[in-house]
């Protein structure tokens, strides 16, 4: 009887490869369990098995597998059900998510290995062949990326397929474990030496090796302060000793050396006592709980600073007393960092943190744990990867600021939402899924309004501190009276200085980074471009470059003119660099420090500045929109927002709940403690509705104007969006392709759901031109028939042989 297993292979294929097995593997295998497997004409992949079964696929001879990498499943049934939602609904491979999901170490591929197979003579041997030949000699076996080191050079390949003719060389393939646990060593005393009397004797015969005699007696002083273990690497600090003086110890039968492993990231034991909360939190707490026994999503809309976050604390501290997981996911590593601190407090030893600043071997031990449902890993708190872990138990699942467009992954696929995947990942674990924010997102506080969700109000700030007062400053007045220094209102400027003489800190809000998005020729008029997108260089002080920030390709800052010969250049437009130079001019006695993508570059980069901001070693903060997500600076009390009107006027049907929510946000950084705050927003437009919503804290109002506009034009959350984005580094090829997709779309969909083709904003990036197709699907409209009529007309286009070279990229419910 034949057996056979269906693998997922981390590659962007549609279907699951079927591949022979024996009798016994089949016993031993389970799905979720990675096996090696060929693939292609040499290549070996890790795989997950998804199905063990009999029947022999129909158009191809299955090949056997390599070898079996696990003894147990690395994923979960669970899981694996939440993969096949992932790729049905977002329309991508369910390789894809393996991809994204399994950090690296899991990701096993074969390397060429290349072994030398007989002498040669000098003669038949060109100079670059001689070098590796010679490299071979001192090392039995090289790998691609070595042999390029060696040489120098990138395309190594034609050198090493002469020599593989000349039968000098020989290669293989190869796969290797990754992932190196962190191995921690013990010194323990031996049973000999245990009695008073052996120790006595032991120190009288280390009268003459009184290094080794100090080491003994510091092992003894670590032993009285502390009932744990003794680390080598403490009892050697302690006793100022080399690694040579233990290892004579441990000859002599002293001494043992224990190696054991252990987690590279690991947290206290918890030891904060719960705050008493409010009446409004204790109202909220218990309206969750009583809502959570009829509905399994729930929205918790609290302003900002009214302490949810100890809402959640009660929460996740019942669900883990039943034994049950908890997931906290968050929008921003800088807010994950902050967070982390506070819940250990509480749930100390419990927590596990998983995002992408993590090192991979980090990132491993975190799923290890996870799947094993270990102890140290009941709290996951992470940003939207972490929605991927293999959860053993999952009671819980906490969406904090659930309104932020980072839950959504852009590129590469799969391109889910994080918040959507937590809700069918809440009902396969029969989990509860809480939502919270101070700004919904529109289509969720719609879900609540229609009874979809369970919906909580926290509408008052924790300690009955007042809402922030917003002022709107008009700069187009300001700039007609000639009040504005630089970018700075008078107004501003007065407030900024009022507040630093009170000893109390400021942020200020610019969403660009870089010193200017324009350094221009004021003779000519000319800006230098990305050679590679249709974007200006952004100027960077800090490095003398000019950089664009889609492509990362930079030069060095001219000092004239490159089509002219001006030395006159200016600066158009000014970035959160420009600010900070701006204000240290203004204020030389402040600290003063930026939060962009610039400055939190390291692993502990937002730690650092978040700390130093939080002890009150920085005075100014200027940031990004990363000073916007849920920070929680308790002596801050004016924010400033320079300039309100680049956020409003961007094209894109968001854009106003995004300014609404951005700028609330922001402002919710100002005042959380006794005293009120001020926020000073500055606009050319302050009429504007949006900003009028925003400076009485009216999201209701701002919720029902746009609700009636995404009716009127036909968006969400009325109608789902599918975007289809084509790139092709031939215009005109590029261009005949999307108008044969639309039209084909049209055929099949009908011409009001088909939008586009479109050029977007920015219409080339990284040397590929872009178009958008917008389709549009009716509230009763099947999705899957949709979807259906998509992918069909996919297969048409990739079988027309001029556009077979185009990328074809599906976005489901897109963002952008």
């Amino acid at each position: 009887m034949a057996y056979f297993i269906d693998v997922i292979l981390p590659i962007p294929v549609e279907k699951a490869f079927t591949y022979a097995i024996n009798k016994d593997e089949a016993i031993y295998l389970r799905p979720g369990m990675r096996v090696a497997v060929p693939f292609g004409k040499s290549k070996i992949y890790s795989g997950i098995v998804k199905h063990i079964h009999q029947e022999h696929p129909q158009i191809y001879e299955p090949k056997p597998i390599a070898y079996i990498l696990d003894e147990d499943i690395l994923i979960t049934a669970t899981q694996l059900q939440l993969w096949e939602w992932i790729a049905q609904y977002y329309m991508c491979t369910q390789g894809e998510i393996l991809r994204a999901a399994l950090p690296r170490t899991f990701l096993l591929e074969s390397e060429t290995i290349i072994r030398k197979e007989k002498n040669v003579s000098d003669v038949e041997l060109d100079d670059t062949s001689f070098i590796l030949v010679e490299a071979l000699e001192h090392q039995s076996q090289l790998k691609i990326e070595e042999v390029m080191a060696i040489l120098g050079k990138r395309n190594v390949l034609p050198i090493i397929d002469r020599l593989l003719h000349k039968g000098v060389l020989s290669i293989q393939e190869e796969v290797y474990e990754k992932y190196t646990p962190k191995l921690v060593a013990y010194v323990k005393l031996t049973e000999q030496y245990q009695s008073e009397e052996a120790l006595h004797a032991l120190l009288d015969s280390l009268g003459r090796a009184p290094k080794q005699r100090q080491l003994v007696l510091h092992f003894f002083s670590l032993k009285a302060k502390s009932k744990n273990e003794i680390k080598t690497t403490q009892l050697l600090k302690q006793a100022s000793a080399t690694t040579t003086q233990l290892q004579a110890l441990v000859k002599k039968g002293v001494f043992v050396v224990d190696k054991k492993k252990e987690d590279r990231v690991s947290f206290a034991e918890a030891t904060a006592v719960e705050k008493a909360l409010s009446a409004a939190q204790t109202a909220a707490l218990a309206e969750l709980k009583n809502t959570f026994k009829e509905k399994e999503v729930c929205l918790l809309h609290g302003v900002t600073s009214s302490g949810k976050t100890e809402v959640y604390v009660r929460l996740i501290k019942e669900m883990l007393e039943t034994g049950r997981q908890v997931l906290y996911l968050l929008p921003e590593i800088a807010l994950t960092t902050q967070l982390i601190r506070r819940l250990e407090l509480y749930f100390g030893n419990k927590i596990a943190v998983f995002h992408s600043k993590y090192s991979v071997n980090e990132r491993t031990e975190v799923w290890n744990n996870v799947l094993a449902g270990a102890p140290n890993a009941q709290l996951i708190i992470g940003a939207r990867s972490a929605v991927l872990l293999p959860f053993k138990d999952l009671g819980l699942i906490v969406v904090d600021e659930e309104h932020e467009s980072s839950f959504k992954q852009f590129d590469p696929a799969p391109r889910y939402h994080a918040r959507d995947t937590a809700i069918v990942l809440g009902k396969l674990h029969d989990a509860k899924v809480l939502l919270g924010s101070a700004t919904p997102a529109i289509e969720t506080y719609y879900n609540a309004q229609q009874g979809k969700y369970g919906l909580t109000i926290l509408n008052e700030r924790y300690g009955n501190v007042l809402m922030p007062e917003i002022q709107l400053v008009d700069i187009k007045e300001k700039r007609r009276k000639r009040l504005m220094t630089g970018y700075f209102s008078d107004t501003l400027l007065r407030n900024i200085t009022d507040t630093l003489e009170e000893g109390e800190q400021v942020i200020l809000f610019q969403n660009r980074r870089g010193y200017s998005p324009i350094l221009e020729c004021t003779t000519c008029g000319f800006a230098p471009q990305c050679p590679n997108c249709d974007v200006s260089l952004t100027y960077h002080k800090y490095r003398d470059q000019l950089r664009c920030h889609y492509c990362s390709h930079h030069i060095a800052v001219q000092q004239k003119c490159q089509a002219c010969g001006s030395a006159e250049l200016t600066t158009k437009g000014f970035g959160t660099e420009q600010v900070e130079s701006a204000l240290k001019e203004l204020y030389p006695e402040a600290s003063i420090s930026r939060m962009d993508s610039d400055t939190t570059r390291g692993k502990h980069a937002f730690e650092k500045l978040i700390t130093a901001f939080e002890d009150g070693d920085i005075d100014i903060l200027v940031g990004t929109q990363m000073l916007t997500k849920g920070l929680d600076f308790r002596n801050v009390t004016l924010v400033g927002i320079l300039q309100a009107d680049t956020l409003l006027n961007y094209p894109n049907f968001r854009a106003h709940e995004r300014s609404y929510q951005l700028i609330a946000q922001v402002s919710g950084r100002a005042g959380r403690t006794k005293k009120r705050g001020k926020v000073l927003v500055q606009t050319y437009n302050p009429y504007h509705q949006i900003l009028q919503q925003v400076s009485v804290n009216n999201y209701e109002a701002m919720y029902a104007e746009q609700l009636e506009e995404r009716h009127t034009y036909k968006y969400p959350p009325f109608h789902r969006l599918i975007k289809i984005t084509l790139k092709h580094r031939d215009y005109q090829k590029m261009e005949e392709a999307s108008l044969w997709l639309a039209q084909s779309l049209r055929n099949v969909l009908g011409a009001s759901n088909v939008l586009g083709p479109e050029t977007p904003h920015i219409s080339r990036i990284r040397n590929l031109y872009h178009k958008h197709i917008m389709i549009k699907i009716m509230p009763k409209q099947s999705l899957k028939a949709v979807k259906k009529d998509i992918l069909r007309v996919q297969s048409s286009f990739k079988a027309i042989a001029p556009y077979r070279s185009v990328r074809f990229i599906l976005d489901v419910d897109t963002y952008a």
